[in-house]
């Protein structure tokens, strides 16, 4: 790794982290959440890829949860990064998604808002105390989607969809932030070891597999993490690449859509893929968008 890039990734774990968030708007309208922040001096600033997103400059995450739109599921603490895999994917209206990981629900909730309830979502979700966070996230969203507690590897292949997203399990990489030190960082820290990544990295490759195996011919899917490590982006989606078979074979579409030139971005190994740089306003991510030809 070039001495630059690893400046540019540690300066960003050690910067705080902003509150992020979410509007959630198959509940409300942003221009009322908006009101609302300003009856209660909330500052804020907007994001240029979404107009749902916002950063808060004076209030903690903490404080948020006081606010009765939280409360009410009018928004959704979210990081920035994370808001990206459902944008990219571009969820339409009438189509099969599925969700292959999908605890808590941030994602999940964030495609029915986008697609105003009217797509037919799988969320699927292996751990049964994950899959209840993620029912009480959905009906506190009033996301609709129909909740598989299963482990996605062993998805039937009868079932078939028109959009996949998966946001793989990883070894959060990028999700560290060394000035506001928390005990998911901490647990993070002390597990952050080559056995985990490499466990993540055959997790991530049978998952990828299968995915591609439910996804239909000439339909795009969406492989994400949380990791900035390219053993886990572009290394995963190579190996997939070079065992493309005539049944299942793929290629990648290059990522765009408007606002992308204002995120802080990596150099990637993949040509259309993307990597985002931690600092204090996002967590380090990795995208890419696969058709299946």
């Amino acid at each position: 790794m070039e001495k630059k890039r690893l400046g540019a990734i540690i300066q960003g774990y050690q910067v705080k982290r902003k509150t992020t968030f979410r509007v959630n708007t198959l509940k409300v309208q942003i221009q009322e959440v908006i009101e609302i922040l300003e009856q209660n001096n909330i500052e804020y600033d907007t994001v240029e890829w979404s107009k749902e997103a916002f950063i808060l400059k004076n209030v903690s995450e903490n404080e948020v949860r006081n606010l009765e739109l939280y409360q009410e599921g009018k928004i959704y603490l979210q990081n920035l990064s994370s808001m990206l895999p459902p944008i990219v994917l571009q969820p339409k209206p009438e189509k099969d998604i599925l969700d292959m990981a999908a605890a808590p629900g941030g994602k999940t909730t964030q495609i029915a808002a986008i697609t105003n309830n009217k797509a037919n979502i799988t969320a699927c979700e292996m751990n049964k105390i994950r899959a209840e966070r993620l029912k009480y996230n959905l009906e506190k969203q009033g996301a609709k989607a129909y909740v598989m507690v299963q482990d996605a590897r062993k998805i039937d292949d009868f079932f078939s969809f028109d959009q996949i997203l998966l946001d793989a399990p990883c070894s959060g990489s990028g999700t560290l932030s060394l000035s506001n030190y928390n005990e998911q960082d901490e647990k993070i820290a002390k597990n952050f070891t080559q056995k985990l990544i490499q466990k993540s990295i055959e997790t991530q490759t049978a998952l990828l597999k299968k995915a591609i195996n439910l996804l239909k011919k000439g339909e795009e899917m969406v492989y994400s993490t949380c990791s900035i490590l390219a053993s886990e982006n572009e290394e995963v989606i190579r190996k997939i690449l070079k065992e493309n078979t005539a049944k299942n074979k793929i290629e990648i579409e290059p990522i765009t859509f408007e606002g992308i030139e204002k995120l802080p971005l990596l150099p990637t190994k993949i040509k259309g893929t993307i990597c985002v740089l931690p600092n204090e306003q996002y967590e380090g991510f990795f995208l890419a968008k696969i058709r299946k030809i």
